[in-house]
């Protein structure tokens, strides 16, 4: 299993959830200390995890954390593209950048990702893809343009490929969490979550196990 943003919250989770239910887990992200640390934890409780720096940004990146993936852990046949920034911001306002970057990051890194995935699992004739999407993909967000069309965008991608790749018993689902307490989260206003907290019939915001959970 090939998990990316795996160094911290989700990611983390997913990684850790995964490795406890017997897959060899391969954890990818930017920062190889953090992804150490996780890696370190799944080893300790027995479970088996490699890392793989990776910067969603650049092709060339991926292209070379799978290949190095490939040859320490085997086939990639279960592959969570996790990992996402943000750039809020109103769309008048919006830098060209800030839209360039959240686009390339979440939605197509995301999709490069699993192009380098698609070989072995067509191969094995049994795959696992599972994007990470969010709630506001489907409702809108203010602020959020860039943010909310990458993820709008990965549900339309997971409904195409499950589609193209159904016949070689790969399924594509995409996850789409609501607020999930994490480090993402943890710079929003207090005004805002008590905003969000308002509509969630739990009164809890949502933790990365709750996601995990479901990724498993």
């Amino acid at each position: 299993a090939f998990v990316t943003g795996a160094s911290r919250g989700i990611g983390r989770a997913c990684a850790i959830s995964l490795a406890s239910a017997g897959h060899r887990v391969v954890l990818a992200a930017r920062d190889l200390a953090k992804l150490e640390s996780v890696a370190e934890e799944i080893r300790a409780t027995g479970g088996t995890a490699f890392v793989s720096a990776m910067d969603l940004s650049s092709e060339d990146s991926i292209r070379a954390a799978f290949k190095q993936a490939a040859s320490e852990a085997g086939p990639i046949t279960i592959l969570v593209n996790n990992a996402g920034i943000t750039r809020d911001g109103l769309s008048m306002r919006m830098k060209r950048e800030d839209w360039d970057a959240v686009l390339q990051t979440n939605l197509t890194g995301s999709f490069l990702c699993i192009q380098q995935v698609m070989p072995a699992m067509m191969k094995e004739r049994w795959g696992r893809i599972v994007n990470i999407s969010s709630v506001v993909g489907e409702s809108g967000n203010p602020g959020q343009a860039n943010y909310v069309a990458s993820k709008a965008g990965l549900i339309g991608l997971t409904k195409s490929l499950a589609q193209e790749l159904g016949s070689r018993n790969i399924t594509v689902n995409a996850i789409t969490p609501g607020f999930i307490d994490t480090d993402m989260t943890a710079v929003l206003s207090e005004e805002v979550k008590q905003r969000m907290l308002a509509g969630i019939p739990l009164k809890r915001f949502g933790k990365p196990e709750d996601v995990a959970a479901a990724v498993r």
